[in-house]
């Protein structure tokens, strides 16, 4: 029998599939600092974006055998030295695009209507100044015919793209890679219309974006910095669900308080778990911890995959 530990937790469909399939599954948690000790009771491990899994551990665990990633970003996973010991490395790019492309309008229709300020001074301040805030919150914008530039164009990338499609956006797109000019977006359950993608430069699409939405891996130098923010349109709304580091903090900030930025919404921070608490305190910034993928419908999906993924894998062992 194959024992997997699912430190980060796995959904329970995905759990059932690999139990009927005879692996043994555990999802008590181990901390970082004792999984070199308890990894060794184990031939595979699946790990969310909590646990990482470094060249140390993998050097501590040569039982294991396969490391599963439940969802796209593998930045906690040394993935190439993994492989060249022979692990498999598994992902589930595809399962949670959906639900992340949602969160980023879920903070921009906050930002356009005020939400993340209105809802902290409302439950102290309505019964009082009912009026005042009225007048305070009254010019927000519309989505609609307004330009979204999307920084790195994958799945996530295109979902969000399409969500916009269907709110009447133009979208602005760059990545590193191809681009397709056109978009399928599905209105309802059986229209299906093809629209088009403008493919432009980052430079470009940081200039003439009327709201950004960036959907990049991790890197070692931010995407979004004090010399990018200097060539926005005054009032850009900035959302990050994507990975922190990949946004200058401290250019952040400054853009808000100057009001070059007029709101950012972010999922992501440079100092996970502890971010800053002049971000978390912003007014201009709407806030959840890391959730883009957490829907109930991405974690089956999610745990469905990977489940499949490790049984297929083991298989052939």
């Amino acid at each position: 029998m194959f024992r997997i530990l699912a430190n980060d937790g796995i959904d329970p469909i995905g759990k059932e599939l690999l139990e009927k399939a005879g692996f043994q599954v555990d999802t008590t948690h181990i901390p970082q600092d004792q999984l070199s000790e308890g990894l060794k009771n184990y031939d595979g491990i699946t790990v969310r974006s909590a646990t990482k899994v470094r060249k140390d551990l993998i050097d501590a665990c040569p039982n294991i055998k396969l490391i599963g990633r439940g969802g796209v970003g593998m930045d906690n996973i040394d993935v190439d030295y993994a492989r060249s010991k022979g692990l498999a490395v598994v992902n589930t790019p595809a399962a949670s695009s959906l639900s992340v492309a949602e969160l980023v309008f879920a903070h921009l229709f906050t930002g356009i209507r005020f939400l993340q300020d209105s809802n902290r001074k409302m439950p102290v301040e309505g019964n009082t100044r009912f009026n005042d805030l009225k007048k305070a919150y009254a010019k927000g914008i519309e989505l609609r015919g307004k330009k979204i530039g999307i920084i790195g164009f994958g799945r996530i990338g295109r979902e969000t793209a399409k969500v916009a499609l269907g709110l009447g956006m133009e979208v602005l797109a760059y990545d590193l890679f191809d681009i397709p000019n056109e978009l399928e977006v599905v209105i309802g359950t059986n229209i299906r219309v093809n629209c088009p993608i403008k493919v432009v430069t980052v430079e470009q699409l940081i200039k003439e974006s009327d709201f950004i939405s960036l959907h990049v891996p991790f890197s070692e130098k931010p995407v979004l910095g004090k010399e990018e923010f200097e060539s926005m349109k005054n009032g850009v709304g900035v959302v990050n669900c994507s990975r922190g580091g990949t946004i200058d903090e401290d250019a952040l900030i400054e853009a808000l308080n100057s009001g070059k930025v007029a709101f950012a919404g972010l999922d992501v921070f440079d100092n996970e778990p502890t971010p800053r608490q002049d971000l978390l305190t912003h007014p201009k910034v709407s806030l959840t911890p890391h959730i883009g993928a957490s829907t109930n419908e991405a974690q089956e999906r999610i745990g469905t995959e990977l489940a499949n993924l490790i049984i297929d894998f083991f298989k052939t062992v």
